[in-house]
């Protein structure tokens, strides 16, 4: 997402420069906007990272006056052979390692702190997901096989109109979407200038209007299907997103700090990336994950959800990464195994037979070279085998 700002702002600087056909900008509205401009430069990723809300719109998820759910301490577990360097090349800001729910493992690096509340990006797809399992069971949505329009009906007449829920879900919607990110009229370049100066994404999901497939019959990862999905569990509940996440997931899992939520001008939560929490809330909530959807004694997630939305259903095709609804596999998943990723290294890893979840941080510049996801998954199976031989 890092060229998406850095176009946007450098669009909006010219306006400003020019005058901005009238409008009026107070300082402290045109300091804010230029330090999103070097949000992934290097000397700065890290604290940006971890201070969203320096740069964005956000609301907090009130957590509550519940307290603190505990995470007990285990014996502490060092980190397989070659893991420093891996650290250090991944820029890894903090690491938990759960074992059966027992912190086994926890670090930070690169001088951030466990008091950090740390962007998620595309890792926030997978609580959206928990999300919908209960907007499922409740009742407020029939079924995954309804059109999404039938509970956001401004998407009547755009690209959108056909797809059922189950489509946008597996990323199979057949929308055209261009995520390239070096062409500044790219749909995913014009969806951060949305964001950074103040615009409705609900207008911008409406306005797509092409298709590249039959709904249902393609895997294409396209950020703003997840949007689309905070679009239908609005129109079906008629509540925003942070309320009903606050309520159904926030609280009962007993997190350490109110996590952040980056909004849109109009405050629409950036559901598809915009969640911000400390890295060991992460773990809790992929804990939570593991157990079936259960915490502390309290069933938060519909029982079967976790299991239906891990099932790898979406039509990927042979040597892809597996996907299900809002969770990836890996390429040979084992039974149980699968993750939230979000850009620049975020994960919530989860090897449930084994009983071992991961919560990762980090500003790896480098994330998309080849090869860095299968790094970083055969760390985490590393990981996983140095606890379950003990």
């Amino acid at each position: 997402m890092g060229r998406i700002v850095k176009w946007a702002l450098r669009a909006l600087v010219v306006v400003i420069l020019l005058g901005g056909a009238g409008a009026v900008w107070r300082k402290d509205e045109i300091t804010r906007l230029l330090a999103v401009n070097s949000l992934f430069h290097a000397d700065r990723i890290v604290s940006n990272f971890s201070h969203m809300d320096r740069l964005f719109w956000t609301v907090p998820l009130d957590r509550g006056n519940v307290p603190v759910s505990p995470l007990p301490r285990g014996a502490d577990q060092s980190l397989p052979d070659r893991a420093d360097r891996w650290l250090t090349d991944r820029a890894v800001t903090g690491l938990v390692v759960l074992k059966d729910g027992e912190i086994r493992h926890e670090s930070y690096h690169l001088n951030t702190t466990p008091d950090d509340r740390h962007i998620s990006w595309s890792v926030a797809k997978s609580f959206l997901s928990a999300l919908m399992g209960t907007v499922l069971a409740d009742g407020s949505i029939h079924s995954l096989n309804d059109p999404v329009t039938q509970y956001a009906p401004s998407l009547k007449g755009s690209a959108y109109d056909g797809a059922r829920i189950i489509d946008v879900l597996h990323m199979a919607s057949g929308v055209k979407f261009n995520e390239d990110y070096l062409d500044f009229n790219s749909d995913i370049n014009k969806m951060g200038r949305v964001l950074a100066l103040g615009g409705s994404m609900d207008d911008f999901a409406a306005s797509l209007d092409q298709h590249i497939a039959t709904p249902g019959t393609e895997w294409h990862y396209v950020s703003i299907d997840t949007h689309v999905i905070g679009m239908v569990i609005r129109g079906a509940t008629g509540r925003s997103i942070p309320d009903l996440m606050t309520e159904r997931i926030i609280q009962p899992l007993g997190l350490e700090q109110n996590p952040l939520m980056i909004t849109d001008g109009h405050g629409v939560a950036f559901v598809l990336g915009g969640l911000n929490m400390r890295t060991r809330d992460y773990a809790r909530f992929g804990q939570m994950v593991a157990q079936g959807g259960m915490w502390q004694g309290q069933r938060i997630l519909p029982e079967g959800w976790v299991t239906q939305s891990t099932v790898f259903t979406a039509p990927t095709t042979a040597g892809e990464e597996k996907y299900g609804l809002q969770w990836w596999g890996p390429k040979d998943a084992a039974e149980g195994e699968f993750y939230a990723i979000g850009v620049y290294g975020q994960y919530t890893y989860i090897n449930r037979p084994k009983g071992v979840v991961i919560a990762m941080n980090s500003a790896d510049r480098l994330f998309k070279e080849p090869g860095v996801n299968r790094e970083n998954i055969q760390m985490f199976r590393r990981i996983t085998n140095s606890l379950t031989q003990e």
